[in-house]
């Protein structure tokens, strides 16, 4: 198993969008929530919480798309205007960090997920990776 990088980078399917983090991540969670399985079009959102700080977009300007969360925090998530990659996300709730969609890095074979968060929202077909924490609903704080 590869451990996570102490800096990478990644960006969307066509190449229009780059991204760099300069940190290592501050944790990694598999999302499970109907907001990230809308988005993605998957069971789970698989993502890379980092320091916002810490993130830099290199290439092209990502288009947003804006939603109120159950919590009622503002849910913020970029995309490729070109090719639709998912790419990142924030919230209100935590301004100070950002979630890197694991896909979009250019090598995504380090990532680990620590914890399974929104477990309750989670689709029978998509099963948990085994040992790692499951949280019912929200992220655990870093």
């Amino acid at each position: 198993m590869s451990a996570a990088p102490s800096a990478f980078r990644g960006g969307c399917a066509c190449g229009a969008i780059a991204f760099e983090c300069s940190a290592a991540p501050l944790s990694m969670v598999s999302c499970h929530c109907r907001d990230c399985q809308r988005a993605g079009g998957s069971g789970h959102s698989p993502s890379v919480v980092v320091s916002r700080a810490a993130f830099r977009v290199t290439r092209g300007e990502p288009r947003f798309y804006e939603r109120r969360a159950d919590s009622g925090a503002v849910a913020r998530r970029a995309f490729c205007a070109a090719c639709g990659s998912p790419l990142f996300a924030s919230s209100s709730a935590r301004p100070d960090v950002l979630a890197i969609r694991a896909g979009s890095l250019d090598d995504p074979s380090w990532f680990r997920p620590a914890a399974v968060v929104f477990a309750d929202s989670a689709q029978p077909w998509d099963p948990f990776p085994p040992g790692v924490s499951r949280q019912p609903r929200d992220r655990p704080r870093s």
